[in-house]
């Protein structure tokens, strides 16, 4: 891993806690029976069953690791209430050039996904709205030109609001 800090939510660290569970215990109990049922079947160097169930061993070992990498070395975002601004793990609703209102929760890169509104605080947007407060305007550079948003709520992980 690189040297810059991992963040989680809890319900993202969670997650990944149920992933890493189902992977090392009943996805690997199911693989290791078939690599098992594989070898049983003789020539190794032509079983496409046993070749097939060692690339998927590669990758679900090498999953396993990542996520106990993440969750060993993870920091867990807490909210601590309303605070009025942008940081990780807030709600912001914000309004792009007269467009309709928009919601992002700021999150770690681990955990992002734009499609449901989570967006990285390392994102040209979540850079843009870190540290700003309700009213300012925060201007994102993206690859498809400039992007102006108006802050109109921050809310805290726990539920706070801070509005005009």
């Amino acid at each position: 891993m690189d040297n810059r800090k991992l963040y989680l939510t809890p319900e993202g660290a969670e997650r990944l806690r149920a992933e890493l569970a189902q992977l090392t215990g009943p996805r690997r109990k199911a693989l290791a029976e078939r690599l098992h049922h594989a070898v049983r079947q003789g020539d190794l160097s032509e079983n496409a069953d046993y070749i097939a169930a060692k690339e998927e061993q590669a990758f679900l070992e090498g999953r396993i690791l990542e996520l106990e990498t993440v969750l060993r070395e993870a920091v867990i975002i807490e909210g601590d209430g309303p605070t009025g601004v942008v940081d990780l793990g807030s709600e912001v609703v914000v309004a792009e050039d007269g467009r309709s209102p928009e919601t992002f929760v700021l999150v770690g890169v681990k955990e992002a996904d734009p499609r449901r509104g989570r967006i990285s605080h390392e994102s040209p947007i979540g850079r843009a709205l870190m540290g700003r407060r309700v009213g300012e305007t925060a201007i994102a550079v993206t690859p498809g030109g400039e992007l102006r948003f108006t802050i109109l709520e921050v809310r805290a992980r726990g539920g706070g609001v801070s509005s005009p």
